[in-house]
């Protein structure tokens, strides 16, 4: 890339960056906090996006090209079934796509490409869980473990190396859930009382 384009990838990476960043601990912020996080100007977050929903639509986008990549990875693992799953559990978490679906779904129109790359992720899902349910326990359905991804997503604390710690340790706890036996060590600390009771705490400066 010339250096220009090569500071528009930049520039473009880093707006998405912090749109993720800005719309996860705030849906309804506006564009502008967006602008401000990534420290580009207005004009130059609007010459890529015409609007709010046009950067959440390629938000959201970004992470069902994640998750079809992550499944299809999984797809083409020749690992026993059971380790195959582990990791492609393990590795949707550290992607983090799920948190953007607790935030965002129903805050914008979906384009039709879109539905059909949420039609794609949906029949790989299936793909890979035809492979790997012979390790599950009976009973499980394709959609539980989706569902499962939005239920570590919720996880969350104010520090984020501590909200990762704590969602490796929940899906843990879930993984042994699903699996009939074999229970593993939980990885990391349980969690504190700080942690619990931190998220009924005011915002600093909200207090009062």
């Amino acid at each position: 890339m010339s250096g220009r384009r090569a500071q528009a990838a930049r520039n473009d990476l880093l707006i998405l960056e912090s749109a993720k960043a800005v719309f996860l601990a705030d849906p309804g912020a506006p564009i502008t906090a967006v602008a401000k996080q990534a420290g580009v100007g207005i004009s130059a977050l609007y010459s890529r996006y015409a609007s709010k929903d046009d950067l959440l639509r390629t938000l959201c986008t970004e992470g069902l090209q994640r998750v079809i990549a992550e499944t299809q990875r999984a797809l083409a693992d020749d690992r026993d079934s059971w380790t195959t799953f582990e990791d492609y559990m393990r590795r949707c978490v550290e992607a983090d796509t799920s948190s953007m679906t607790l935030a965002l779904a129903g805050t914008f129109t979906p384009t039709p490409d879109m539905f059909t790359l949420a039609e794609q992720a949906n029949q790989l899902a299936q793909a890979l869980f035809t492979k790997v349910k012979d390790v599950l326990r009976p009973g499980v359905d394709v959609h539980d473990v989706s569902l499962v991804f939005e239920v570590v997503a919720a996880v969350k604390t104010s520090d984020q190396q501590r909200t990762q710690q704590l969602r490796r340790r929940y899906l843990a706890v879930i993984l042994d859930g699903l699996r009939a036996t074999e229970r593993g060590a939980l990885p990391g600390p349980p969690p504190t009382w700080q942690d619990v009771s931190e998220r009924w705490m005011p915002a600093s400066g909200q207090a009062g």
